[in-house]
């Protein structure tokens, strides 16, 4: 008996009617909670349906909204009329002479309102659990939960409305002013190499990048080479923590510890084979301590739990983005990516869809660059050109459809390596060696699809001792 007194406080009819009441007699009230307030926060349906209409007279057809305008509504709305139609507006205009501050009864609507709302979702998790036919795991439940709870703290609902395209033409120039500004001509999050920045633009917000290629052509060093600058770039000259920009990585085939052990190899330029041998000189050490002391200080977030669900995935997104700010994600790869367990019995090709969808989904609600690495079919291997095409991503199309880009690696000085004659034919060993020379420290990036900029190759130099990307021109030329 008690708990059902209790949740009948979860509201205040009285606050409800000092609001409405003091923005009757003064509409300039209005804008100190039009912000927040909505019309489904008021317990009282009849008045959420009374403050819409305010709203809608003073925000949309730019009438006042008082005693003599609003007398009509109150006599024709069937829930205003139910509580006394042009009396209880009189009763609302009484009510409004002792408020202080609007503003504060709003906040309390609002709280009451989402408390509501919170119970709903405690509700309906215990009832999924106790649900004979949901044979969901005990981890799934938690994650649906998870999931609920963010939409409530985000905002509230989870939903957002219709922008006025004024908004959305802001934004552009706003982009576009930003790329005019940089010296880089970007206007996304810098991937820290200049040609491929200049084809991109940077990594766009709200963007699903695929950076796929076949089995060691270096898409993991690219990827971490990428995330690396990425996360510098983001954090250049930002002094407070609390400002910094946090870059996400899932790795769900190398641990965290080989991660870092690439990461530190990239950073001091020592072989990552010496870090599990423990052969370092003198000097070598002094280059990884200082070295991993400014890597320590970026806000670089691993994540190596294999076998992750796509929803999984999600949920801790929404951790990273709540936490840390999080402003650009990188998946290692696609293909370890499991679907939801109802949808993976549709077969694989379904359960890729579902997760590209999902992977879009994330860049889209959080508004930041997703990079996802993902693996090629052996079709390449049968063709005399070895260069990838759209046509050999493994398992589905959904990945070229739901990706804003799709880009290739491709280093042919791996192919070329398998080609070595023996070293008694010298002319033909030569000949090998020469071109070897030429293709050992280049690597080709192809832009199969760019949804909202131009398609091509781009160089880029690799150094295989290091995994190291960097800009072709500064260490080597490439005709």
């Amino acid at each position: 008996m008690a708990e059902i007194e209790a949740r009948k406080e979860l509201y205040n009819i009285e606050a409800e009617q000092a609001v409405l009441g003091t923005i009757i007699l003064n509409n300039e009230y209005l804008n100190r909670v039009s912000e927040f307030l909505r019309e489904e926060h008021f317990y009282e349906p009849a008045h959420g349906k009374i403050y819409a209409q305010i709203v809608h007279n003073v925000e949309k057809v730019n009438i006042v909204a008082n005693q003599v305008t609003l007398k009509q509504f109150f006599e024709s709305e069937p829930s205003v009329k139910a509580m006394g139609g042009a009396l209880y507006l009189s009763n609302l205009l009484a009510s409004a002479s002792a408020i202080i501050d609007i503003a504060d009864y709003g906040r309390v609507i609002y709280d009451l309102a989402l408390k509501r709302k919170l119970v709903m979702v405690g509700e309906d998790i215990v009832h999924r659990v106790y649900k004979a036919e949901d044979n969901r795991s005990a981890t799934e439940q938690i994650e649906f939960a998870e999931a609920e709870l963010f939409k409530l703290s985000e905002n509230g609902s989870g939903k957002s409305d219709f922008k006025n395209i004024s908004f959305s033409l802001k934004e552009t120039l706003d982009k576009t002013l930003l790329a005019k500004q940089r010296d880089s001509n970007i206007s996304g999050v810098s991937t820290g190499l200049a040609d491929l920045d200049k084809i991109l633009s940077g990594m766009q917000p709200s963007d699903l990048i695929i950076l796929a290629g076949r089995p060691s052509m270096g898409k993991t060093a690219l990827a971490i080479n990428i995330a690396i600058n990425a996360c510098k770039f983001l954090n250049h000259d930002v002094a407070e923590a609390k400002d910094k920009k946090a870059v996400g990585f899932f790795s769900l085939e190398m641990s965290s510890d080989q991660l870092a052990a690439r990461i530190l190899s990239m950073e001091s330029s020592i072989n990552a084979g010496k870090f599990r041998t423990g052969h370092l000189n003198e000097m070598e050490w002094e280059a990884i301590a200082t070295r991993s002391a400014e890597i320590s200080k970026l806000p670089f977030f691993i994540d190596d739990t294999p076998a992750l669900s796509i929803s999984a995935i999600r949920t801790r997104t929404r951790r990273l983005v709540r936490k840390h700010n999080l402003a650009f994600l990188l998946i290692d790869y696609l293909q370890l990516i499991r679907g939801s367990s109802s949808r993976s019995q549709d077969g694989r090709v379904q359960e890729v869809s579902e997760i590209t969808q999902g992977l879009k989904a994330i860049a889209k609600e959080f508004n930041i660059p997703v990079i996802a690495l993902s693996q090629l079919s052996r079709a390449v291997e049968s063709r005399d050109d070895k260069r990838p095409q759209l046509s050999d991503l493994r398992e589905s199309g959904s990945i070229e459809q739901d990706a804003d880009v799709v880009a290739f690696i491709y280093r042919e000085s791996y192919y070329h390596e398998r080609k070595r004659p023996p070293e008694n034919e010298r002319e033909k060993f030569e000949q090998w060696q020469i071109k070897m020379n030429e293709l050992r420290h280049v690597s080709e990036v192809i832009i199969a699809k760019q949804r909202n900029g131009p398609v091509g190759n781009v160089h880029l130099y690799f150094d295989s001792e290091f995994t190291r990307f960097g800009n072709l021109e500064v260490h080597h030329h490439y005709e």
